[in-house]
């Protein structure tokens, strides 16, 4: 790990917010199964659930919508490309206008869905190559931040440190830090892109460790742990277990 994860450490103050802890669900489509939503959503605080542009078809989202209400798992919309066959991980040249539409389409679909299970859609946050993207492509970013500001003010949730993060808040939202406990960094705070060797972190103890960091950096408020990982019920559980050890509490931020 590097030590440019979370910055000053803060311990486990008991006068500080508490710490999310999300990941990416709602991602089968049809017969095709990624990851395990009913044994991970329970560790969860929060649920990134796909909206069917890169992952996700209407049953699945509104399976993942009522196991997250049954946890009471808060519930975001995980946006993203139009792109199902590269999983949403592929950047796309899109047109601001049409960027934003898009946004804005699967943040109405996901919520209709939530909204009849019990739930909302009470975050925002990009997935994959928009994630990035959105940090690189100034036009992207406001994209997305014009479509979440013409949905309902939403939190979004982005790379702790970001330029993204700059233009949420510049814009008058809520922006929200996160840091991956299964994703290994680069110095200067990146992520090491995921053809890499390592890239991807699957030790149980490795992911609870690096959660540990980042939540006492003091720098994120929400940490990830991905769902199509190898092993995430097993690193969300022992992550929520690291934290509850030091006496760092867990709890959604919207």
């Amino acid at each position: 790990m590097t030590s440019n994860l979370g910055g000053a450490s803060t311990g486990g103050s008991p006068d500080r917010a508490p710490v999310d802890l999300n990941a990416d669900v709602g991602e089968s489509f049809g017969r095709w199964r990624l990851g395990d939503d009913e044994r991970l959503l329970p560790h969860l605080t929060s649920a990134n659930v796909a909206c069917g542009f890169h992952a996700g078809d209407p049953l699945t989202l509104r399976r993942t919508c009522e196991t997250a209400v049954a946890h009471g798992v808060t519930i975001g919309a995980q946006v993203g490309y139009r792109d199902l066959a590269g999983f949403g991980r592929r950047y796309i040249a899109v047109p601001p206008a049409e960027l934003a539409a898009d946004v804005l389409y699967q943040l109405g679909a996901l919520d209709g869905i939530a909204r009849a299970a019990g739930g909302r859609v009470a975050y925002v946050k990009p997935h994959g190559a928009l994630y990035h993207a959105v940090s690189r492509h100034p036009e992207q970013a406001s994209a997305v931040v014009d479509a979440v500001k013409a949905y309902g003010e939403l939190p979004v949730l982005g790379l702790a440190g970001s330029a993204f993060l700059d233009a949420v808040a510049e814009a008058g939202l809520q922006p929200v830090g996160e840091g991956f406990a299964d994703r290994a960094y680069l110095p200067d705070g990146g992520l090491v892109p995921r053809g890499a060797p390592r890239a991807v972190l699957t030790d149980p103890v490795a992911v609870a460790a690096q959660a540990v960091e980042l939540a006492r950096g003091g720098r994120v408020r929400s940490i990830c742990v991905h769902g199509d990982s190898p092993g995430a019920v097993e690193s969300a559980a022992a992550v929520r277990a690291a934290l509850g050890d030091l006496g760092i509490a867990v709890g959604a931020f919207a």
